[in-house]
């Protein structure tokens, strides 16, 4: 498989939203958000066609979805760390650093979210960036190979289903312009739109700088 930014997008999504099956060729990918899968499909360059699906015994078909067959693929994806049943199992994933960026902006558009508050005391403008994953291990990965990076202070909270890696204002703000190196990145829109407002325009070729 030869890496580039949108190949590393695109696994990244996977590993927020796409599943291996246990026949060891067929990947499905499914997601909320059509442009999600618009993008996916744009990155591995599939002509597939786009269906619909309900999760677990759900009979409203609110998630629209992608399979495809690529033994290929299938093994590789295997070889850097993911699996079938992958969402309490997945340890980490093997990513070159030049495109840690764009793996972590698609896990970010598939398993991320953007929060954005005032402090109850100070009421001085907050965000938070967060990741949400039901492995503690991967959490934990993920924590030590952002802070690598930039030296963060991710915190992480565990709930009923999963773990939720969260970032305080100023870490917040390294990610943001990290992962959004350029206002051309493949991205979903919506979350894109959100986090416009914290972009540093001077850091629009951070990636080349920090990588």
């Amino acid at each position: 498989m030869k890496w580039n930014s949108k190949f590393a997008y695109a696994i990244g999504l996977f590993t927020a939203d796409g599943s291996l099956s246990i026949d060891g060729r067929h990947l499905v990918f499914t997601s909320k958000d059509k442009e999600q899968v618009l993008n996916f499909m744009e990155c591995l360059n599939l002509e597939n066609k786009i269906g619909r699906m309900g999760r677990g015994y759900e009979k409203d078909k609110k998630y629209f979805c992608v399979q495809f067959s690529n033994v290929r693929l299938y093994k590789f994806l295997q070889s850097i760390g993911l699996s079938p049943r992958k969402s309490l199992t997945i340890e980490y994933v093997k990513i070159l650093s030049k495109f840690f960026a764009d793996f972590l902006r698609g896990l970010f558009d598939g398993d991320g979210c953007f929060r954005v508050f005032r402090h109850p005391e100070s009421r001085y403008p907050q965000i938070r960036v967060q990741f949400t994953s039901a492995s503690p291990k991967f959490v934990r990965w993920l924590r030590q190979e952002i802070n690598l990076k930039f030296k963060t202070k991710g915190f992480i909270r565990t709930t009923t289903r999963a773990e939720n890696l969260e970032y305080a204002i100023n870490d917040s703000l390294k990610l943001l312009n990290y992962m959004y190196y350029s206002p051309n990145v493949i991205c979903l829109s919506r979350k894109f739109q959100k986090a416009k407002p914290y972009f540093k325009r001077t850091c629009w070729n951070w990636k080349t700088t920090m990588a």
